[in-house]
């Protein structure tokens, strides 16, 4: 299976790099699919449609920038998010750290789309329970991540425009019997959600997204490339998706995503949670499997098929998926919201403002304390911090830190010693 690893433990040859549009029609099948939908109602739930707009609007910046400069580290680095962690603050043994967050957050992430699967098909097409509808579509998925990138393009190609044709047409007739004053003024039908809550739903939604954006763009030929397909697909799939979610979640009364489209639509509401899910839950198999393989080769010293591992964590992903994960959908989304925007605010610290004014040393450590302490700061930060947007905290507070913890490295290395033997 070699011909499958995609490059997992090196760099991506210039030879392997993909045209512009190819990896951002698979980022705008990422970030404008069936997550946005569950997002985008959660916030109608409980939000009016001008406080969701004003949150998804801040989400959105936040995840944009971050998400840019991430990209730009893997164009240029051409290696995976933990493999580059190695070189980008983390140490040769702390990437093994990231890639095992990757791992278990993604593994987490693809049950809970998974279950989304299971239920729209068993809605379609009636026959056995969920959980064997679970392990059906993990399985489909788990077969079309084993043959790696280019196999995940073709599906992108199919899946991303026949979402977006099929959500146009439910989206339509799901909103129909609503005048556009009824849903833009409605007042939300589940409790209060405050700004700062959802603001923090729409970053923690998205940000294991974007700190594994180095997965996919180091496919990409240039650092313009990956602003153009960062600005074309968080920006569309954001306010696109997100705020029709919201729309419908006022015109239902129900956060219920899932029902609310099969119902409106029937068979073809349900070939859009179908389409959506399969293009968003490939990407989240595919960077757990790329996290484990690093994980593996870091701390046993093997190297393992990135296609292989894929089988056990699709397998693993699906089981979740029949337990029912799902259930727990907004929770997850709190933990991981403060839990990996610390991993950003070091790399990015280190790549773009540290690396540069080192002297030279070795370029990949085993560990670096300074990153572990911030990761740990970073993500207390976004716990207890009775202030701001948590994710945001979170990040501010692990990258300002890191700054802080090199440059009094860097100055203790600079200073000049002090003789100890005084002339005769």
């Amino acid at each position: 299976m070699a011909e499958l690893d995609d490059y997992a433990l090196t760099p991506v040859p210039t030879s392997a790099r993909r045209t512009w549009f190819s990896v951002a029609l698979q980022r705008f099948g990422q970030v404008s699919s069936f997550h946005q939908f569950l997002l985008g109602s959660a916030l109608g739930f409980s939000m009016t449609f001008t406080d969701a707009l004003i949150a998804i609007t801040i989400g959105s910046v936040i995840l944009e920038v971050v998400t840019i400069l991430l990209g730009v580290i893997g164009v240029r680095e051409g290696l995976s998010v933990s493999r580059v962690a190695a070189r980008c603050g983390f140490g040769r043994r702390g990437s093994a750290l990231v890639g095992l967050l990757i791992t278990i957050s993604l593994v987490g992430w693809f049950g809970v789309q998974n279950g989304a699967f299971a239920e729209g098909l068993h809605n379609l097409l009636g026959g056995p329970p969920l959980w064997v509808w679970s392990l059906v579509g993990g399985a489909v998925v788990t077969a079309v991540v084993v043959y790696g990138f280019r196999a995940m393009a073709w599906i992108a190609y199919v899946m991303v425009p026949a979402f977006m044709v099929l959500a146009a047409i439910s989206i339509a007739g799901g909103l129909s019997t609503h005048s556009w004053s009824e849903l833009l003024f409605a007042q939300p039908a589940g409790p209060h959600m405050s700004l700062v809550e959802g603001t923090t739903l729409v970053a923690g939604a998205f940000f294991v997204g974007a700190v594994m954006t180095p997965d996919m763009t180091r496919f990409n030929r240039s650092p313009a490339d990956v602003v153009k397909q960062t600005v074309l697909a968080v920006t569309l799939g954001e306010y696109g998706i997100g705020l029709v979610g919201v729309l419908m979640a006022h015109a239902a009364g129900t956060a219920d995503v899932v029902s609310m489209i099969s119902s409106s639509s029937g068979f073809l509401g349900t070939l859009v949670l179908v389409s959506a899910i399969v293009k968003i839950n490939d990407w989240n198999l595919y960077s757990s499997s790329l996290g484990l393989v690093n994980t593996i080769d870091v701390l046993f010293s093997r190297r393992v098929s990135r296609a292989w591992i894929t089988v056990p964590l699709g397998v693993l992903g699906s089981v979740l998926s029949a337990v029912g994960i799902l259930d727990k959908f907004t929770s997850f989304l709190t933990a991981m919201a403060v839990l990996t925007p610390p991993v950003a605010g070091i790399m990015i610290a280190e790549y773009f403002l540290v690396r540069p004014r080192r002297s030279a040393e070795q370029s990949e450590p085993e560990w670096v304390p300074a990153a572990l302490v911030c990761w740990a700061l970073g993500s207390a930060a976004g716990w207890l911090l009775p202030f701001g947007i948590p994710p945001l905290n979170s990040l501010l507070v692990s990258f300002l830190g890191y700054l802080a913890l090199t440059a009094v490295r860097t100055q203790k290395l600079e200073e000049p010693r002090v003789a100890t033997d005084l002339p005769e």
